[in-house]
């Protein structure tokens, strides 16, 4: 029996689902290193990220969205590394809208959940993965969060103007996962209306779709600053994968 079928056999509840991992930013503000590339206990960032997605029994197919140098370079990695369940690796638009539409056109038609998963976040555990795309499954379009911890204030020419309540505000984690053609359609909106959008959930908001929360991690960092190295470290060793 094929991988596919053993899944589907095992969760015949959850459609099939394609994880796109958009890997195609300039890491600017990773002070000149490509942050998917670097290594992080033996091991290239966006491999750990890959491993955690591959490890998913709910997640049936993974396109990687990357720049054009790095096409072949990410795809050896995927065959060193064995990740059977990435089916391609694809060019990247200019933004990262245009970057996650390439990866759904590229993603199998079967597709009827697609969760969108930052490249650099390498730490999201299965119990995360599994609530997101189940919940996503039932109402169609699901985020990981974590509350806000911190006292948030709102600011205009370094003058606060407001402090906000942080019982309402959560900070949104990836994977986004969406209804495929929901998400097809909301991101095609926004790139045909210009809008610049920092995360899916913002696509599909902007339709007027409700989002529904679960619960994030707050190990799931994103990987941004040679700071947030030291952490991903400080997690790895803390589970025992360095």
């Amino acid at each position: 029996m094929s991988i596919l079928g053993a899944l589907r056999k095992k969760h015949p509840e959850v459609p099939f689902c394609t994880a796109v991992v958009p890997a195609a930013g300039t890491s600017t503000r990773m002070e000149g290193q490509d942050k998917m590339l670097l290594e992080l206990g033996g091991r290239p960032v966006l491999v750990l990220t890959l491993q955690a997605l591959e490890a998913c029994p709910l997640i049936h197919e993974i396109v990687v969205v990357t720049r054009e140098d790095l096409v072949v370079p990410v795809s050896r990695l995927c065959r060193d590394f064995g990740l059977e369940k990435v089916s391609k690796v694809v060019t990247g638009g200019a933004t990262r809208t245009l970057s996650v539409l390439a990866g759904i056109r590229s993603s199998d038609p079967e597709a009827a959940l697609i969760a969108v998963h930052d490249g650099a976040r390498p730490f999201v555990t299965q119990v995360v993965l599994e609530e997101v795309i189940r919940k996503a499954a039932v109402c169609g379009a699901a985020a990981p969060a974590i509350p806000v911890t911190d006292t948030v204030k709102r600011a205009r020419d370094g003058v606060v103007e407001e402090t906000l309540d942080r019982e309402t505000l959560f900070a949104v984690q990836t994977p986004q996962v969406f209804e495929a053609s929901l998400l097809k359609a909301a991101l095609q909106k926004a790139a045909e209306d210009g809008v610049t959008l920092t995360d899916d959930c913002a696509a599909v908001e902007r339709l007027g779709m409700q989002v529904s929360l679960t619960r994030g991690d707050r190990a799931n960092l994103k990987l941004t600053t040679p700071t947030d190295l030291d952490f991903g470290l400080g997690i790895l060793i803390g589970r025992g994968e360095a």
